[in-house]
């Protein structure tokens, strides 16, 4: 892991993985339906703590008052960002930011590599709106942001329904692995600003979990 990078945001990974951590089939996702599993992610990616807003301020998902605006980050490679449906691209409510040397994207802040695009959301014109950090996909992305010590925290579908991946999210997180810790409920409920459902929940025959990681 290399050592903190001066100014650059804490970064949040958000994932939805098997129990041997696969994360995608041929370019896509191995599952398809999950739709409060990914009204969950909406929810949590757009959501700006209170304490981030200045006084008057509103965050990306509309609330608060006032009139500037506080958005959260998400952060993504070009595969993520072309498999997300045109309709919904960019993600409402968020800045995008899509890791790619090459192309353009007019909806989105483009940038060659992972510390460009933080230190680009770190300057004047974007930091004071800036609000949590996501990183969420694919698996280069995760595992280039993994190398930063800024990257704290990784929220976890635990999808327990097993499928066939050819690709994998960098880390195994389970007990005892060591620089990872599982947070508890009440941990998790705090920082998502939410009671996260509890236990197994299942939906279209695919069950899973809520989990929230800590770097030790």
């Amino acid at each position: 892991m290399r050592p903190p990078l001066p100014l650059l945001p804490e970064l949040t990974l958000i994932v939805a993985a098997t129990q041997t951590m696969g994360i995608g089939r041929a370019g896509t996702l191995p599952w398809t339906g999950l739709r409060k599993e990914m009204a969950y992610f909406a929810r949590v990616t757009k959501r700006v703590p209170a304490a981030t807003l200045p006084t008057g301020g509103v965050s990306g998902d509309g609330t608060g008052g006032g009139s500037a605006a506080v958005q959260n980050a998400v952060v993504m490679g070009r595969k993520t960002w072309e498999s997300i449906p045109p309709r919904f691209r960019p993600l409402a409510g968020r800045t995008n930011v899509v890791i790619s040397r090459s192309g353009s994207t007019p909806q989105a802040l483009l940038a060659p590599s992972l510390p460009t695009a933080l230190h680009s959301l770190t300057t004047p014109a974007l930091s004071p709106a800036l609000g949590r950090v996501f990183i969420i996909g694919g698996a280069q992305i995760y595992a280039s942001a993994l190398e930063l010590a800024q990257a704290k925290r990784v929220l976890l579908t635990r999808v327990l329904t097993e499928f066939e991946c050819d690709t994998f999210f960098p880390v195994e997180l389970k007990e005892g692995g060591g620089e990872w810790r599982r947070c508890g409920v009440e941990e998790m409920d705090a920082w998502v600003g939410e009671v996260v459902p509890r236990g197994k929940q299942e939906e279209g025959g695919v069950e899973y979990v809520f989990e929230m990681w800590e770097r030790e």
